[in-house]
């Protein structure tokens, strides 16, 4: 009996040694293949990998490991415990039987907290958002800033700080993975060529993309698709660039402020460009703030 134990406990040491040393292998080669490739070997099409984002895959790859190998722990040394009972004269059918009955009441009454966990599990292995990320989880947006098995922590744009069961996230939509493209809607007056003013926007678009600030975080060339939207004092021109992910906003912003000043250098007039009811020249008539203040016109 004590040779059979000892065979017993000796087959479980190696099968576990064995396993943890192959899900190590795998993890580190999953790290070193880099992020051109999934965990289950499809080919993604990412931008370049910063420090940020490897550090990021390497904590995702590490979890995994952990919990692959916390999960081959108690596999082998739950066997391993039945069989040496077994060994010991100890009837295990009812204590199998018993483990299966409170495993199913256990299931039922914590099936909420086993769906976030396997959600969890396949968020990692899935790379759907990591720490850093800006995501739309559809009840928050915003940073996140802590991912477990359980909980995923997202502090959104005023600054509140939301913790989203895992299990109950529907769908994810992550703003900082791989490439993003930054839309700039330019408001043109109605009274510009509307060919002259899209020469105008692409060019001081594809001037200011050239930058020393900017072109670090643009991919591409900047697009200038057309008349967008259409008021009744103004049209909008739109133009797209694609950007290093996570950089859209601030693109969109720096972009914009460029193309209105050459607009304006070029005299490519906007919607109102003294104020709404302002006039650029001083009147005489009536309604005048005065020698040295702007006029105001009348209805």
């Amino acid at each position: 009996m004590a040779v059979a134990v000892g065979v017993i406990l000796v087959v479980a040491i190696s099968i576990q040694w064995a396993l943890i040393i192959l899900i190590r292998r795998v993890s580190r080669h999953a790290i070193e293949r880099g992020p051109g490739h999934s965990l289950f070997g499809e080919s993604v099409d990412l931008v370049p990998e910063g420090t940020r984002d490897r550090e990021r895959r390497e904590a995702r790859i590490t979890t995994l490991s952990a919990v692959a190998r916390s999960a081959v722990a108690i596999f082998v040394w739950t066997w391993a415990g039945l069989a040496i009972l077994s060994e010991l004269g100890v009837q295990v059918g009812p204590l199998v039987a018993s483990a299966g009955v409170a495993g199913v009441a256990l299931g039922f009454g914590a099936q909420s907290l086993v769906k976030d966990f396997l959600s969890g599990i396949f968020m990692l292995i899935e790379d759907q958002y990591g720490v850093g990320d800006s995501i739309d989880v559809g009840d928050a947006v915003g940073t996140v800033e802590g991912v477990s098995l359980r909980l995923t922590t997202i502090r959104d744009v005023d600054g509140t700080l939301w913790f989203v069961r895992n299990g109950l996230i529907q769908r994810v939509g992550n703003s900082t993975k791989g490439h993003a493209v930054a839309r700039i809607d330019v408001p043109v007056g109605l009274s510009n060529d509307v060919e002259e003013a899209k020469k105008a926007i692409g060019d001081a678009a594809r001037a200011a993309a050239a930058d020393e600030g900017l072109k670090d975080s643009i991919l591409s060339e900047p697009e200038v698709d057309g008349v967008h939207a259409l008021a009744v004092d103004h049209l909008l021109i739109r133009v797209r660039v694609k950007v290093v992910a996570g950089t859209q906003w601030a693109t969109r912003r720096e972009l914009l402020g460029r193309i209105i000043t050459d607009l304006q250098r070029q005299g490519i007039s906007v919607p109102y460009p003294n104020g709404i009811g302002i006039s650029a020249e001083p009147s005489t008539t009536a309604g005048t703030a005065g020698p040295t203040g702007p006029t105001v016109k009348e209805n």
